[in-house]
């Protein structure tokens, strides 16, 4: 995966815990990404007992997950304090002091601090593309998940902020807008990873600013910086903002600067052991065609 770029961790951790108080403000499409993957909840038939919400931001897929899953115990695992602060300031006092409301973990996506097959559900939402190495990711959350559970989640895919990704390339010879991998090869890690029955779709969408300067405060407001290890030393400086809005001016339709994210949403479940009567492993075996 050396055609991505190495994201330093130390840097994606004091970026996201700086967010923490501007992320649900700037978040309107990871908050609209987050109810339309809980949506397709409803159509998978699922009791999990313990959920894992993986890259929990300021935990907005909370109330979802707990009011379809009233009795599941939620776990909330995120990279950066300020985040599980952040959200579980969020969390009615009763439920705190009562003990009932979701179990804080400050870790890692690619070495989750998680016994195996302990995980009903695997659920995260956009967290994904803050990993170094998708497949390490996805092997973790197959070896925390028991037989029978569910992985699903969001995650961007290339054409994701394609339009500052041009106006950017080529200024000062850094790249500044992540790599996003796509929904196929994501498919294909899945299966690779031991993963059964993988669904992958993927969706577009397109928000819109007065000028560059407002997207770039989205995406600082809700923790997007660039982490990348072989990332700037020093701040950018007037000369390169103004080289970026021109490039992008182009693009201006109705007064209007286009910024786009392509989502993609996948789903697939960690196979259950097959045994016969006497304890040994089922093996199928299909007849050849005969022609």
């Amino acid at each position: 995966m050396s055609e991505f770029l190495q994201l330093d961790k130390r840097a994606v951790r004091r970026s996201f815990d700086r967010a923490a108080a501007t992320y649900d403000t700037a978040a309107v499409l990871q908050h609209e990404v987050c109810r339309r993957s809980l949506e397709r909840l409803d159509f998978i038939r699922h009791a999990p007992a313990r959920i894992l919400d993986a890259g929990c931001g300021t935990g907005n897929a909370w109330c979802g997950l707990a009011s379809r899953y009233p009795g599941a115990r939620l776990i909330a695992l995120d990279l950066a304090p300020g985040m599980l602060r952040q959200a579980r300031s969020a969390v009615p006092w009763h439920q705190r002091w009562l003990r009932r409301g979701p179990a804080p973990v400050c870790g890692d996506l690619e070495q989750l601090p998680l016994a195996g097959g302990t995980i009903d559900l695997a659920w995260s939402n956009l967290a994904l593309q803050w990993v170094n190495a998708l497949p390490r990711a996805f092997a973790e959350i197959r070896r925390v998940l028991a037989p029978g559970g569910l992985f699903m989640f969001t995650t961007f895919g290339p054409d994701t902020l394609k339009e500052l990704r041009t106006a950017q390339s080529g200024t000062d010879g850094h790249t500044h807008v992540s790599s996003f991998i796509d929904m196929h090869d994501i498919g294909d890690m899945l299966v690779k990873a031991g993963y059964a029955d993988p669904v992958i779709d993927m969706e577009t969408f397109t928000l819109t600013y007065p000028d560059v300067r407002s997207l770039m405060r989205d995406l600082k407001a809700i923790g997007a910086h660039n982490a990348a290890t072989d990332r700037p030393p020093v701040l950018k400086g007037r000369a390169w903002l103004t080289a970026v809005e021109r490039n992008y001016e182009p693009l201006r339709r109705d007064g209007k600067l286009p910024a786009t994210f392509e989502v993609v949403y996948g789903h697939a479940w960690c196979p259950a052991p097959r045994f016969g009567p006497g304890g040994r492993p089922v093996i199928e075996i299909k007849p050849a065609a005969i022609n």
